[in-house]
């Protein structure tokens, strides 16, 4: 069995430990140079038409996430569970890291497939969401929560109250003082209906 390590950033849900789906060998704090994060509309077809998070190329701008170190054999499983979007590779200048650590030669970044039949914006998903953002609480605190809202772009949209009968099957189970925080930073943020 190869014991040969890739990397990946996580800036999403991948933030979150409790939604990786793999015997992932470390996972730390890392910002990425270059790169903005957004909120990006799927296809009308896509189930209950959610929009998801994204980045693109910014070079005014760094966002926090997080490096998974992970087993080459895995990241077959990584692309399955990243569906939707696109494996590419970043290299090492592209990546802070706040652990003195040997970054493994192949880094990868996901980064949303362009859709077409886009006709409007996409709701936002709460279940999504509070995974997300506990993510990056228990990463950076609650300073972190708040540089993720900061930090990402097309907040002012419709908000999908899924969090009693979740439907992101990676949904995690928040504190009385989690939901008070999360739901606090998305009215800041301009999120309708919550």
């Amino acid at each position: 069995m190869s014991k040969e390590l890739v990397g990946y950033f996580g800036f999403g849900s991948l933030v979150n430990k409790q939604t990786l789906r793999t015997s992932y060998v470390d996972i730390f704090p890392a910002n990425l140079i270059g790169y903005s994060r957004h909120w990006q509309a799927r296809s009308k077809t896509f189930e209950n038409h959610v929009s998801l998070l994204s980045i693109h190329p910014d070079e005014t701008s760094n966002i926090k996430g997080v490096v998974v170190l992970d087993l080459l054999e895995n990241l077959p499983l990584v692309d399955e569970r990243e569906a939707g979007y696109s494996r590419h590779k970043i290299g090492c200048d592209q990546l802070e890291v706040s652990k003195d650590t040997k970054l493994p030669d192949n880094l990868y970044v996901y980064i949303a497939n362009e859709v077409e039949g886009v006709i409007d914006d996409g709701s936002l998903l709460q279940s999504y969401l509070d995974a997300v953002m506990q993510g990056f609480r228990n990463e950076y605190g609650d300073d972190g929560v708040s540089h993720f809202i900061d930090t990402t772009k097309g907040f002012e949209r419709h908000i999908n109250l899924d969090r009693s009968a979740p439907l992101y099957p990676r949904d995690v189970k928040l504190t009385s003082e989690e939901i008070v925080l999360f739901d606090s930073e998305l009215k800041r943020a301009g999120v309708l209906g919550i």
